[in-house]
């Protein structure tokens, strides 16, 4: 189980954004180049369409690779009124022959995506991880060369953290926090509920460049 939210900024504020995380996180940066491949089960798998993304980390110096399962979001009361979406996922490492082993399943390739950009992890109660990526779809299969942005000049802001039946509360918490330092250059919300655009962003991104910092939580 996770708890996310999800937003966007424009690429000329990116740079801002990685001060202020900088600041707020304490860590170094990771770089990120990931090729993702969204699979879909066949009919020989169930009427019950599934799918499966399967992530080749292309940073490393040897690729590795990672199976993902988004579940369905947690339903209710309790879920309405939280600002974090809580969905069931499962994640595991798996080798290069992965991606062969799950055609002879019987799942299909529906599309590809490269994500290229960077993530902080932090321990802010939990172990919270935020994502800004710049979205590419493939012009040609597995040509991750010739890859294009999906929206030339925005890019994808994601903050996850781990949860349990127990403690999502507690995560969401977390995260609703941290987002709130976010605030002046892009929205939050739960993936599907875009704000879009924040129009503080462009002077706070220019504030955040003249100081050159962030604040450390």
């Amino acid at each position: 189980m996770e708890c996310v939210v999800e937003g966007i900024i424009e690429t000329q504020h990116v740079e801002a954004l990685e001060i202020l995380l900088h600041g707020l996180c304490g860590v170094p940066k990771e770089r990120l180049k990931i090729h993702e491949f969204c699979l879909r089960s066949g009919p020989n798998l169930g009427v019950v369409t599934s799918e499966l993304r399967v992530l080749c980390d292309l940073e490393q110096p040897k690729p590795t690779w990672t199976v993902r399962q988004v579940g369905g979001a947690m339903r209710g009361a309790g879920a309405e009124q939280l600002s974090v979406l809580v969905r069931s996922m499962i994640e595991s490492k798996i080798s290069k022959n992965g991606l062969r082993f799950f055609y002879i399943l019987g799942y299909k390739l529906d599309h590809e995506l490269l994500k290229v950009g960077f993530a902080f992890h932090f321990q802010k109660v939990v172990p919270i991880t935020v994502t800004v990526t710049s979205v590419k779809r493939m012009l040609k299969l597995h040509a991750t060369d010739e890859a294009v942005p999906v929206t030339p000049g925005i890019q994808l802001v994601e903050v996850t953290a781990p949860a349990s039946a127990d403690n999502y509360s507690e995560v969401a918490a977390a995260i609703s926090s941290f987002s709130e330092y976010l605030a002046p250059l892009l929205h939050l919300s739960k993936p599907g509920v875009s704000a879009g655009v924040v129009p503080t962003a462009a002077a706070a991104a220019a504030s955040l460049m003249s100081d050159g910092r962030g604040k450390t939580l």
